[in-house]
């Protein structure tokens, strides 16, 4: 499933981007779907590349699981590990998330672009979540492929708000910081 995403941030794209790379733990009062994100590490000048930053975050986020997910969803399944890779050459982040449990069974990568439009940045997030329920506890075989699109639905349904809020709440700091 296509995970789709445009923002406008009335700032600069090299506030924006570095804002966003190396300040993002510091955003979390502003994201309401956000509990807590952990830099777990980082390397500057990655791979001998000046300019490209390696990240890695630990995203804990707010959500009701609903019903119809709670045999598969438990709560501490709401976090994950967020490997970026920013080039700052082309103002861009690419990006893999890696759920904290039935890792092998959801897939989640993607790019970020950072274009210029006058004063401002507009953030273009284009990702993909494939779920496969195959396998997970629970889960029954004649079932796996009828419930994985709704797994999918509600996970795009939790990462879409969230990456639109996370550029929201980068804006908002930003205006708090001036």
């Amino acid at each position: 499933m296509k995970l789709e995403a445009d923002a406008r941030i009335t700032f600069p794209r090299e506030l924006v981007y570095s804002t966003y790379r190396d300040r993002l733990p510091e955003l979390v009062p502003f994201l309401p779907n956000v509990k807590g994100i952990s830099v777990q590490t980082r390397s500057d000048d990655a791979d001998g590349k000046p300019g490209v930053t390696k990240l890695l975050n630990l995203w804990e986020a707010k959500g009701e699981i609903p019903k119809m997910a709670q045999g598969i969803i438990k709560p501490e399944m709401l976090a994950w590990l967020d490997y970026a890779t920013w080039d700052q050459n082309a103002w861009t982040c690419d990006w893999r998330i890696e759920t904290r449990m039935f890792t092998e069974n959801v897939k989640c990568f993607g790019h970020n672009t950072y274009e210029v439009d006058g004063e401002d940045t507009i953030l273009k997030i284009r990702g993909e979540l494939d779920v496969s329920l195959t396998g997970i506890p629970g889960v029954p075989k004649f079932l796996a492929g009828k419930v994985a699109p709704h797994v999918e639905k509600f996970i795009v349904g939790l990462l879409t708000p969230n990456l639109l809020s996370v550029a929201k709440g980068l804006e908002d700091f930003l205006k708090s910081q001036s």
